[in-house]
């Protein structure tokens, strides 16, 4: 596919208005709000410590993942030491922690823990550079903490050799950005007729249409995903997440 081949999703004349089947959702609606329902219902049975456990276990699994996305391979016993020094919870003997693992913690625990703190861009940029401490991204000098400036060309999502590279995708020009940003905060933060879980993938998903990072924008986009539905649960202790396209709970009783 080349650049014009198509219009993409942000230049449609009603973006960014959704559209679903709501009809067609239902049903895996009800079965995730079963798995949810029978979940809590567990987990009042059990004990403060088997929940924290239950908690520490999905965030780990979490932030593994949301990392994976990107390329990057942390080690799931060191991200489990971070959450359980951040959290209080006592797992015994702690891994080594690096920058690296910090950085992605420190994000999804005030996405999750903070998930009623709207959403503004100084948050925005701060999870950004937590990701991003050295200010680069491999060997590449990044720019930390503000929206991308396209200065070496328009955000592309690319596969392929190089000179024969195929566009997926090509991001809102950085020009846009500001606004494009303005209107998806309005739409996080305020009220929505969207239920509440499918918020959460909306929000995902509009994020990381915009990509408005230099790198980062996955990651980010998934914390968003989080802390939406930490909102809908109406609760910031999480006991499953979003690894993949999916949701998976966590089953309590049988934590590692």
């Amino acid at each position: 596919m080349n650049v014009g081949d198509y219009t993409y999703i942000w230049q449609a004349r009603d973006w960014p208005r959704w559209r679903y089947d709501l009809a067609a959702l239902a049903g895996p609606l009800v079965e995730v709000s079963r798995a949810q329902g029978l979940l809590i219902g567990r987990l009042a049975d059990v004990g403060m410590a088997l929940r924290d456990q239950a908690s520490l276990a999905a965030l780990a699994e979490d932030v593994v993942k949301t990392s994976a996305i990107e390329g990057e391979t942390l080690n799931l016993e060191s991200v489990r030491s971070s959450l359980a020094r951040r959290l209080g919870v006592d797992t015994g003997a702690l891994a080594p922690v690096d920058r690296h693992v910090e950085g992605v913690v420190e994000m999804v625990l005030d996405a999750t823990a903070n998930c009623h703190v709207p959403v503004t861009r100084e948050r925005l940029f701060g999870w950004h550079a937590a990701l991003f401490p050295t200010g680069y991204s491999g060997l590449a000098r990044i720019r930390v903490g503000g929206w991308r400036d396209d200065a070496s060309g328009p955000m592309q999502v690319l596969s392929g050799p190089i000179g024969r590279q195929r566009v997926h995708f090509q991001a809102p020009p950085a020009d846009r950005l500001e606004a494009e940003a303005s209107r998806f905060l309005d739409w996080v933060n305020g009220a929505s007729k969207d239920p509440p879980l499918l918020k959460a993938g909306l929000g995902h998903l509009w994020f990381v249409t915009l990509h408005p990072f230099d790198d980062g924008n996955g990651r980010i986009a998934r914390a968003i995903g989080d802390l939406l539905l930490a909102r809908a649960d109406g609760s910031p202790q999480r006991f499953y997440g979003r690894f993949g396209d999916s949701i998976v709970i966590t089953p309590v009783g049988r934590i590692k």
